[in-house]
């Protein structure tokens, strides 16, 4: 039976999103319906605003919700409603090479979307409306692919419980899965938003000796001092890369890139000892290019690492961050500097693009 809920649509890039009424469908096969509780805003979503990732409008933005299960399609046999779950982006089919080579995170899901010839999940007076990671999280309601979510603990509330849906796992599994950071390593952390101090947190997790964090707002290295960092730099005072070597006495042996800045990118790789690895967070907008000298990968055996999501296996990983969460090892309260009603989303995107803001939240109860 399709219904309607209210959603906030991408019509244009470059412009507000816009607060409308659309039609959602009734669960299909392997679908579930999740009323949506809450959902983190991610820079990648205002990344697809500005059209650095071209998703095509109309679309309903956001990937970072958590939620309860309404109704279940034929065939679903992982949830049934009621169930709390964190939806994730890394959708998995569970056939595909990637899925059975132990990278689901790789996978995409593409094969679980709705055919052209059957009905759109979502639309508007007509008009098939396009789901972000075939998420759509800027919504009351999420008629998503089953493999997109996992079950979660009744003790965490869902606002905090949503940021593990994409940007805590995004930077715990850059540093556990990606880098895979020994007890002892030292890291550096560019960037303090919701990723990066993830990133950090899970280096502290990690047992990492120094993790420096690199921003250009003291209010954020401030807040990376207290969930883990144990050195910061003002990248807008000095040279961050001659700061980092004499902190670190020579490089770190990881450098977190969670901006997706050109430059930046190449910090990261400065930053870096001999035998180092850079490991590239951030999303780098589609069609531009980073560059890193040809002689230091035989020399000196650096290396540059892409993650993307952490590379993670989120339904093993996800409980696991839950866990952190309830044992007290992961700070998520503090990384949520407000909590807004979805009418509020582009005053969200106000203040991430003024760095006035780790995480932003948008609750629904």
């Amino acid at each position: 039976m399709v219904s309607r809920m209210k959603a906030a649509l991408l019509t244009a890039y470059g412009q507000p999103l816009e607060i409308a009424d659309v039609h959602i469908d009734a669960p299909g096969p392997g679908e579930i319906l999740v009323r949506t509780a809450a959902t983190g805003v991610c820079h990648s979503d205002l990344h697809c605003i500005d059209g650095s990732l071209p998703v095509p409008p109309p679309c309903v933005l956001g990937h970072e919700p958590a939620g309860i299960v309404e109704e279940v399609g034929e065939n679903v046999t992982y949830v049934v409603p009621g169930d709390r779950v964190i939806a994730c982006l890394s959708i998995f089919c569970g056939t595909c090479e990637y899925c059975v080579t132990g990278r689901p995170n790789l996978c995409g899901g593409a094969s679980l979307d709705r055919r052209p010839d059957q009905p759109p999940r979502l639309s508007r007076d007509g008009v098939p409306i396009y789901q972000m990671a075939q998420l759509g999280s800027f919504a009351e309601q999420m008629l998503v692919p089953e493999n997109a979510v996992v079950k979660v603990r009744e003790e965490i509330p869902l606002d905090r419980a949503a940021l593990i849906g994409c940007g805590v796992t995004t930077g715990l599994g850059a540093a556990l899965n990606t880098a895979r950071v020994e007890a002892g390593a030292k890291c550096v952390v560019i960037g303090a938003g919701g990723v990066g101090l993830s990133i950090l947190q899970g280096c502290r997790i990690a047992g990492a000796s120094q993790i420096i964090a690199v921003d250009t707002q003291p209010w954020k290295l401030e807040l990376a001092r207290q969930l883990g960092a144990t050195h910061t730099v003002d990248a807008g005072s000095d040279d961050a890369v001659l700061q980092v070597h004499e902190i670190t006495s020579g490089g770190a042996d990881y450098g977190f890139e969670a901006i997706g800045l050109q430059a930046t990118v190449r910090q990261a790789f400065d930053m870096v000892r001999k035998g180092g690895a850079a490991v590239l967070v951030g999303v780098v907008a589609a069609g531009q290019d980073v560059s890193f000298p040809g002689l230091d990968f035989v020399l000196s055996e650096k290396r540059v690492l892409g993650s993307m999501m952490g590379s993670n296996s989120f339904r093993v990983d996800m409980p696991r961050f839950v866990d952190f969460y309830l044992s007290g090892q992961l700070k998520l309260d503090e990384m949520i500097s407000a909590r807004r009603p979805l009418e509020d989303i582009n005053v969200c995107f106000d203040e991430m693009r003024k760095g006035a803001a780790a995480r932003s939240v948008i609750t629904f109860d």
